[in-house]
């Protein structure tokens, strides 16, 4: 069966005066799918991300978009496509009610996010809107709070609404439980699961309770290049994963590997932090 791929890098390269990040990158992501970027820091998961972004500009190499070559597009233009990025650092505006943050977003989506002159009714028109998004990541509740006094792992939740917002058809997940304690990673872990449904999200992830919960399909890096792909269970089995992400050699046993019930909800004990 022909893959349905959304994204496609082929023989991507990075180079920075003799130092190469990425090197001969080449990233299948299928549409419907997460898949999740994984590996030791400075492995090249954050550059990967800046070069699928056009934060960065590939030295070689070429993206692929719905099977057409994006490469030499802009960063706006990226975005405009529907490939949406979530920052590693909680990128929402503190002084600005939940719901505000929301409607804002929306309003770039729109095409008029610093039309804030227009009269308050023109603009409520999207409240109905921001208010099913703030009800998809579970935060209806807060709607009328300040942003600024919501816990880490809420204003998470609301940076995902806020990317909701944009329409992404692919969503770009960047350390999406970074800094957050055990109970913000399993509410956070669990809304990616449940937007994830009819979307494509590509992550980065140190947590690996996370990785193993959600991904389909894991990409792990070392050193810039591809050192293996897979399904939770047969990347978590593989030996040079063990030594260059978990940390122990071939010949250091690790905790087993778990399998519940749940499709995604291979667990293992060691390396389940950053």
């Amino acid at each position: 069966m022909t893959q349905d791929l959304i994204l496609e890098t082929k023989n991507l390269i990075k180079a920075f005066k003799g130092f190469t990040a990425v090197d001969d990158v080449n990233l299948q992501i299928e549409r419907g799918s997460i898949h999740a970027l994984i590996g030791p820091n400075g492995a090249g998961k954050t550059t990967v991300f800046n070069l699928l972004t056009k934060y960065l500009a590939p030295t070689s190499g070429c993206l692929l978009f719905n099977g057409k070559d994006i490469t030499a597009l802009p960063s706006a233009s990226i975005a405009r496509l529907g490939i949406v990025r979530s920052f590693q650092i909680s990128a929402v505006f503190p002084n600005l009610s939940v719901l505000e943050n929301v409607r804002v977003a929306l309003q770039r989506k729109e095409g008029n996010s610093f039309h804030f002159w227009k009269h308050e009714r023109v603009l409520n028109r999207l409240n109905d809107k921001a208010m099913q998004l703030l009800d998809d990541v579970g935060l209806t509740g807060f709607a009328h709070s300040k942003t600024l006094d919501l816990p880490y792992g809420r204003k998470r939740a609301l940076e995902i609404a806020t990317t909701l917002a944009l329409d992404p058809e692919l969503m770009l997940l960047d350390e999406p439980t970074q800094g957050m304690g055990h109970e913000d990673v399993d509410v956070v872990a669990n809304l990616i699961k449940r937007v994830s449904a009819g979307r494509t999200i590509l992550m980065v992830e140190h947590n690996l309770h996370v990785v193993s919960k959600l991904a389909d399909r894991i990409t792990v890096l070392q050193r810039g290049a591809i050192l293996t792909e897979g399904d939770y269970a047969s990347v978590s089995a593989d030996p040079r994963v063990r030594e260059a992400y978990l940390g122990v050699s071939d010949d250091e046993p690790v905790a087993p590997v778990v399998q519940p019930a749940g499709p995604h909800s291979i667990d293992v004990a060691a390396g389940a932090g950053a």
